[in-house]
C-alpha cells in the first residue's frame, strides 16, 4: 500500500502520516517503511548539527504499521495507543535511513489490541516494542 492507500486505512493526515508504504506479507506480519528525507518537522531541533529521528515518532511509525494489521477494525475508527512496554533504541535512525518495521498481533480482547513490532535500517536493530491499542468510534 502506498500513502494513498494507507489514507483509506488510517485516520493519520499529513504530517502525521508517518508510513511511506506498508504491506501484509502473512495473515499475522505487517511491514511498513518510512525514507527519512531530513526536512520533516520532528528533526528541526532534534539535534542541530545531527538529527536523529526521536524514539516517540519511530513508535508513531511502528503503530501506523501495526494498523495495517487492524484495518477491518480501524477503518472508520480511531486507534489510540494504550501503553507501550519494553521499548528499546539500538540505533540512531537518521536522514537517508529507510526504516523498515516488522508487527504482528499478539493478543486481541476487542477493543482492545496488542502488537510487537521491531524497526531495523539496513538490517541493523534501531527500535523495538510491545504495543496495544483501543480502537474507539469516530465522534
Amino acid at each position: 500500500m502506498n500513502r494513498e492507500e494507507l489514507k483509506k486505512i488510517l485516520p493519520h493526515r499529513e504530517p502525521m502520516l508517518l508510513i511511506d508504504e506498508a504491506e501484509l506479507k502473512e495473515d499475522n506480519l505487517a511491514v511498513g517503511k518510512y525514507t527519512v528525507k531530513g526536512d520533516e518537522w520532528f528533526l528541526q531541533g532534534h539535534f542541530p548539527g545531527m538529527p536523529i529521528v526521536p524514539g516517540v515518532i519511530q513508535c508513531e511509525m511502528m503503530a501506523q504499521t501495526c494498523c495495517v494489521l487492524m484495518a477491518d477494525k480501524v477503518k472508520g475508527s480511531i486507534p489510540l495507543f494504550g501503553g507501550l512496554d519494553k521499548v528499546r533504541f539500538k540505533n540512531p535512525v537518521r536522514p537517508g535511513d529507510t526504516i523498515e518495521f516488522e508487527c504482528s498481533m499478539t493478543k486481541s480482547r476487542p477493543p482492545f489490541y496488542f502488537a510487537k513490532g521491531k524497526g531495523t535500517v539496513g538490517g541493523k536493530p534501531a527500535v523495538r516494542a510491545e504495543l496495544s491499542f483501543a480502537i474507539v468510534p469516530k465522534k
